[in-house]
């Protein structure tokens, strides 16, 4: 069986991103490990801290409950501060990821590739799906890790935005405001078209751990509640397939596995 290392910016974008994956590889007997690069420590403060505790503290707990929900092996932490969204102040503070030198976090995250006998490895898109400048530090670090490595296949984590067009198009009650063709924290448009996506993931057999997972991160209920609130059958349909890029290969999103 392989080893899959899923790469992820912050506490709670494993659930988000790639929680059904994980699921299946894991049932499946495969070994997978989380690598998460920050402390989300810029993420929502809940009411409910401890004398003492800190966000990172709190969203280092859910992170763990979240991996023992998927069934992950390890978990490992980069070691970067969360960078906060783009143009923040927090972009340019001491130990924030966005500033961290390419070559010495790529060489942390070798380390992790190398001492787990990694053989496929996940990090995000060119613009990180969104834009958020850790989740496109991300995609630096984790291609170049990979190059550094030699020899481990990576995919690129993204959201089908053509899914998500179509889907809001036959649901406008649903779209409210927000438009996925609009600029994102970057500028640019959620995720890529299914023209650039290669792999189309079938997670529909693990959407319960996939949500349950979610649930994990209770401190950040004001982002993923949206996704916990969602009807079953309607978060089934929205999450049921997990959207990969495999750099060089043809477009099209075609059903596939990562192992």
């Amino acid at each position: 069986m392989s080893t899959l290392l899923c790469f992820h910016a912050h506490p709670d974008d494993e659930s988000i991103a790639t929680g059904g994956t994980i699921a299946r590889a894991v049932s499946e007997g495969h070994r997978v490990v989380l690598v998460i690069a920050t402390d989300g420590r810029h993420g929502e403060n809940p009411p409910d801290l401890m004398k003492g505790e800190t966000l990172a503290d709190r969203r280092r707990q859910e992170t763990e409950r979240s991996a023992e929900v998927l069934g992950v092996h390890a978990v490992f932490w980069l070691g970067y501060n969360d960078s906060g969204m783009t143009g923040w102040p927090q972009n340019d503070e001491p130990g924030a990821f966005i500033g961290a030198d390419v070559e010495e976090a790529s060489e942390r995250l070798v380390r992790i590739l190398r001492d787990e006998n990694v053989d496929v490895m996940t990090c995000y898109d060119w613009h990180g799906g969104y834009g958020h400048p850790d989740h496109i530090q991300v995609h630096r670090v984790g291609h170049r890790a990979a190059e550094l490595h030699g020899n481990v296949r990576l995919f690129e984590s993204t959201m089908n935005r053509t899914r998500m067009v179509a889907m809001m198009n036959e649901n406008p009650d649903r779209s409210e405001d927000w438009d996925p063709e609009g600029p994102a924290d970057d500028g640019n448009p959620f995720g890529s078209t299914e023209d650039e996506i290669t792999m189309a993931v079938d997670v529909s057999a693990f959407i319960d751990q996939k949500r349950r997972s979610i649930m994990c991160h209770a401190s950040q209920m004001t982002d993923s509640g949206f996704f916990v609130q969602m009807p079953p059958e309607v978060f089934a349909i929205a999450f049921g397939t997990e959207w990969f890029i495999e750099p060089g290969a043809p477009g099209g999103a075609k059903a596939g596995w990562l192992l």
